[in-house]
């Protein structure tokens, strides 16, 4: 008699096809490989994936400034790059040790987030991240002549998302593109309008004494720290007004443009 076929993998090929242990054990195979497959693909893909992502938003960079009124000489200078980093919001300096390419992973952390006291909070995140990716423009003499921030905060319909681009005195405001919104269509979502966003470029930020002045304006703007408001969008203008109050103040990046306008970038 022969000896039985001792090998496992032998004995359950050796099943009939209509065999229930069969039937799931190659189910269980199958989704097996199946979801190594993936999962693999999934960690061979997300450096890709990053990638892209900090294409798109380089790409939106580059575009918001080159419809800045009068940077395209800049650009011309500084041959039409922008320069980035990260930037620790608490200390106002370059990030030790966090990049572009890890900025992701080190806010996956909770502890590089700070937690905002509500007399604090202007823009209603509740917390704020310690570090923050800029984008830096040079003139030929080599100092910022242009620095482009990313704002977030609450407005009517939820959170609010923009890019807000800076002249090198780090008081007038070149430019704004709002990347995200959730505001009410054809009142608070106008603010995604070119024609809204034309009435940023010239505002300045603080008066002579260093106070905080931007505002959203109700109707037109009456000075030249005011924009213009939307008509019927009250909420969505004050929570604009907050958002840049905030990241342009001590909580914000205020330590970063005091350090700019020192010359130390």
């Amino acid at each position: 008699m022969a000896d039985r076929d001792r090998n496992p993998w032998h004995r359950f090929l050796a099943l009939p096809n209509e065999s229930r242990v069969k039937t799931i054990g190659v189910a269980f195979l199958v989704s097996a490989v199946s979801a190594a497959f993936v999962s693999g693909a999934t960690v061979l893909l997300r450096p890709i994936q990053s990638a892209n992502r900090a294409a798109e938003e380089q790409a939106r960079i580059e575009a918001l400034v080159e419809n800045i009124p009068g940077i395209g000489s800049l650009l011309s200078q500084a041959g039409g790059t922008l320069s980035t980093l990260v930037v620790d919001l608490t200390s106002g300096r370059a990030a030790d040790g966090v990049t572009p390419a890890t900025l992701d992973a080190a806010l996956s952390d909770p502890a590089n987030w700070s937690a905002l006291e509500p007399e604090a909070d202007l823009a209603g995140l509740g917390q704020r991240p310690d570090f923050a990716q800029i984008f830096l423009l040079r003139d030929g003499s080599g100092r910022v002549s242009l620095v482009l921030l990313p704002l977030s905060g609450q407005g009517y319909g939820g959170r609010l998302d923009a890019i807000l681009a800076l002249r090198g005195d780090m008081n007038t405001i070149a430019g704004i593109a709002i990347t995200g919104h959730s505001e009410t269509p054809g009142l608070g979502a106008r603010i995604e309008e070119a024609s809204w966003q034309a009435s940023f470029p010239g505002t300045e930020l603080r008066d002579t004494a260093g106070e905080m002045r931007f505002r959203v304006a109700r109707g037109p703007a009456s000075g030249v720290h005011e924009v213009d408001g939307i008509t019927g969008a009250t909420r969505t203008g004050l929570g604009v007004t907050r958002m840049v109050r905030f990241w342009l103040g001590p909580d914000g990046y205020g330590r970063l443009l005091d350090a700019i306008d020192r010359g130390e970038f």
